[in-house]
């Protein structure tokens, strides 16, 4: 099996391209400030994903990566909420 048959990974990798195709439409000035933050976070819940997929046979750290990648998508959300505020 591969980290591409994790339903969370197919979930998270269409949120990131949406995501980041979405930041383009950004102003100028948000485009380099929140765009890039939203950008970097939402690749960080994927990248996260791929990396405790590949650290699965030893099982902590396999839970701490998901715990990071948890972590980014939160950060996500919190970009993407500033984003609508503003």
């Amino acid at each position: 099996m591969s980290y591409r048959n994790l339903d969370i990974y197919k979930t998270a990798l269409d949120l990131f391209l949406k995501t980041h195709k979405a930041t383009f439409l950004l102003p100028k000035y948000e485009l380099f400030e929140l765009g890039s933050q939203l950008r970097r976070s939402s690749d960080s819940v994927i990248t996260n994903i791929v990396e405790g997929y590949g650290r699965s046979s030893y099982k902590n750290e396999y839970i701490r990566f998901l715990v990071y990648s948890h972590a980014s998508n939160d950060e996500t959300i919190n970009h993407l909420e500033k984003i609508i505020a503003l």
